[in-house]
């Protein structure tokens, strides 16, 4: 077996480390809901949490993809999970 090239193996570390804030982010978010519904204070929506988790769980999916592959499609699963963790912090958290 070929040792992928260093472009390959920046590309995947970069979205991987992507894909784990992604994860983290969710996580965060969730026990920020736990605690809010708690104490009756407002927190994050329903709405927030569902793309948040939906959006984590497509990440590592791809990234799990990505990380068996060595192909055009682990280039395009990591630059699917740059451009969903771009699309979820500037649709979240930005507008």
């Amino acid at each position: 077996m070929t040792r992928p090239a260093t472009s390959g193996r920046l590309l995947r570390g970069l979205s991987g480390t992507a894909a784990g804030g992604l994860v983290a982010l969710f996580v965060v978010l969730l026990v920020g809901w736990m605690l809010t519904t708690r104490t009756g204070s407002a927190g994050p929506g329903t709405g927030m949490l569902v793309g948040h988790g939906l959006a984590a769980a497509a990440a590592v999916v791809a990234q799990v993809a990505a990380d068996r592959r060595r192909d055009g499609v682990a280039t395009l699963c990591s630059l699917g999970i740059l451009a969903l963790a771009v699309v979820v912090l500037c649709g979240y958290w930005l507008f």
